[in-house]
């Protein structure tokens, strides 16, 4: 058995954070983060919807929120991915994806772009 250090895999991911993202865009800071980190994420989605429907008295017609619900938690999770493991491989497996739904998934939702913008 050697006592060497394996080498330590890096890939692009490893520098995909989404904090360190919204922290630069001044969109998030650790108080913010605090107080996000008690509220369940049911709260956090009613919360979301409420302030946008603010400006509009609180309707929302015509956008069909049900419908697109899969399209944005799909994203989100393929973001949190991209954003916690250190390959696309890793990201792969971490959602359970096999290979070609997976390139589906980057190409649909491309988190490389938001990453890098």
């Amino acid at each position: 058995m050697s006592w060497k250090r394996k080498k330590e895999r890096i890939g692009r991911n490893k520098y995909y954070n989404l904090s360190n993202k919204l922290r630069q865009e001044k969109k998030s800071n650790d108080e913010f983060e605090t107080m996000l980190a008690n509220l369940s994420l049911e709260e956090v989605i009613g919360l979301k919807l409420e302030l946008a429907t603010k400006p509009v008295n609180g309707r929302l017609y015509g956008f069909p929120i049900w419908n697109s619900l899969t399209n944005i938690v799909k994203d989100a999770i393929l973001k949190y991915s991209y954003s916690s493991t250190r390959t696309q491989m890793e990201a792969m497996r971490f959602l359970g994806l096999k290979r070609e739904a997976f390139k589906k998934m980057k190409e649909k939702y491309d988190p490389v772009s938001y990453f890098e913008e």
